[in-house]
């Protein structure tokens, strides 16, 4: 009997506290303790893709005279409740909470994603205002 693959979210409902280029934590699994950068966020599924964890070897044909086959090391996903975020001000491993404050050079009032410890906005590294 074959395994049900898990459906995945339509975009429109897929969200996630965690965005890339984020610091986190990883929490659980052979990486636990360790701290990186998110390459990808993939919210349909709840995963992440972290910067040099969760490394796995991926064996992969040679497609002609473009591609040499081989063993490569590959970031594979990570399941998203399985990390931290870490806060830009306080530099703690933090849950995210969200509030509505006057954000940017507008001033224009939007939801920003709060750190629970030191109450601050968790600084958005991808969004550059």
């Amino acid at each position: 009997m074959a395994i049900k693959e898990k459906e995945k979210k339509p975009l429109h409902l897929a969200k996630m506290n965690i965005k890339k280029g984020d610091t986190v934590l990883v929490t659980t699994g052979k990486d636990k303790g360790k701290r990186g950068t998110v390459s990808r966020a993939l919210p349909q599924v709840n995963k992440v893709i972290i910067e040099g964890l969760n490394i796995a070897k991926k064996h992969i044909k040679p497609k002609g005279q473009t591609r040499q086959g081989g063993v490569i090391e590959k970031a594979m996903p990570i399941q998203v409740s399985n990390t931290m975020l870490i806060c830009t001000e306080c530099g703690e491993p933090t849950r995210v909470g969200h509030e509505r404050r006057p954000v940017g050079a507008d001033q224009k009032v939007r939801v920003a994603r709060v750190c629970k410890k030191c109450h601050k906005v968790i600084e958005d590294r991808t969004r550059k205002e």
